[in-house]
């Protein structure tokens, strides 16, 4: 299994050309063995919407109930340990809560995180891909 980042699991649900072509190929490839989204996604998705940032064309529990029903999304609960892992990463990480347990996600699960965001890719103690 690999971990969606919010961005990546929007882009690939709504086949947005915001995704670069080498992660839409990355993304199928995994698609049978699972891609995780965090529980946390779903707030970060609900929360933006509500501040006007992100748009659908569906109303917004519809297209909640389709991208976790898309093939191969696993949607992963936030944990009591992934919660106590998200305030004791290893190292220097940036204050966003929602970042940070998506990368606790990550770590507690043992599997890539797929992101396009430069200061989790730079985060050395996350596994990122492609």
């Amino acid at each position: 299994m690999i971990l969606l980042d919010t961005h990546v699991w929007i882009w690939w649900v709504d086949g947005s050309a915001q995704l670069p072509s080498d992660y839409m190929a990355y993304l199928q490839q995994h698609e049978q063995q699972g891609l995780g989204v965090a529980a946390i996604s779903c707030w970060e998705v609900s929360k933006l919407s509500q501040l006007g940032r992100l748009q659908w064309t569906c109303d917004l529990r519809t297209w909640m109930a389709q991208a976790l029903a898309y093939p191969g999304v696993r949607l992963l609960d936030l944990s009591p340990q992934i919660a106590v892992e998200s305030t004791q990463l290893p190292g220097t990480f940036h204050r966003d809560p929602a970042d940070q347990i998506i990368v606790a996600t990550a770590r507690i699960h043992q599997c890539a995180l797929v992101t396009l965001d430069s200061r989790i890719r730079n985060y050395p103690h996350v596994t990122t891909a492609p």
